[in-house]
């Protein structure tokens, strides 16, 4: 059984215990982080429209791609540490929905950890990544809440 753990600041280790908990002994084990490349883009576009003539050395977006691979490495020695396992380390970067769904391409199974309102039951308890691969996922999805789960009183009242 193959399985991937997204491994996400904020809720990686929901994602991590589950894997720990509840994947068979014999599985294959993949941690995955993703970096979108949005906000080193961004840097990279503002340095070179304002201010980047001729001074390649300062671009900050090349700054923020090697902050953003040291602190990937990091959390995936960190869940390395947490799972107790051996498990493949993957980092990734690029739209972070789409790179979690092509690392579970050939996965059997994706856990991954709700990331958006945690105070409430419903669909704003997850982030649109998170949503869109719940949606598109290529196989199971186990879906784990980081904290206690909010009771059913969190559900908003029939309609009419």
């Amino acid at each position: 059984m193959k399985v991937i753990i997204w491994v996400a600041e904020g809720t990686w280790e929901a994602a991590v215990d589950a894997a720990r908990d509840l994947a068979p002994a014999d599985a294959d084990l993949t941690l995955l982080h993703v970096t979108g490349d949005e906000i080193a883009a961004a840097a990279h576009q503002a340095f070179a429209g304002l201010l980047g003539r001729g001074r390649r050395d300062r671009d900050p977006g090349a700054r923020l791609e090697a902050l953003s691979q040291a602190a990937a490495a990091d959390l995936l020695e960190a869940a390395t540490a947490r799972l107790g396992r051996p498990a493949t380390r993957q980092a990734r970067h690029g739209r972070i929905e789409r790179e979690v769904l092509r690392a579970a391409e050939d996965a059997d199974l994706l856990i991954c950890a709700r990331d958006g309102a945690r105070d409430r039951l419903g669909p704003r308890s997850l982030a649109p990544p998170t949503r869109f691969v719940v949606d598109h996922a290529p196989c199971r999805v186990l879906l784990v809440w980081p904290e206690p789960a909010p009771g059913l009183d969190s559900l908003p009242p029939p309609p009419g």
